[in-house]
C-alpha cells in the first residue's frame, strides 16, 4: 500500500499579507501583531512590510508567533 503523505512536503503557508518589525540593524525577526511580545523591547519605529519584504531582510518568524 502506497502512502500518500510522503509524497507531499510541507509548505509554509501564510495568511498574513504585512507583519511588523522593529526598525533596527539588530532586529532579527517579524511578528503578525504589532503589540507581539517579541517588539515590547523595540527601541525603534515599529513598521508594517510585506511578509516578503521582511524575508528579504533577512527576518524570520518570531517565536512568540509560531
Amino acid at each position: 500500500m502506497l502512502s500518500l503523505a510522503s509524497s507531499f512536503t510541507p509548505l509554509e503557508i501564510s495568511s498574513q499579507s504585512s507583519v511588523y518589525l522593529c526598525n533596527s540593524s539588530n532586529a532579527k525577526k517579524y511578528h503578525y501583531t504589532k503589540n507581539c511580545r517579541g517588539l515590547s523591547n523595540c527601541k525603534h519605529q515599529i513598521i508594517k512590510v510585506s511578509v516578503q519584504e521582511a524575508k528579504k531582510r533577512g527576518k524570520t518568524l518570531c517565536g512568540w508567533e509560531d
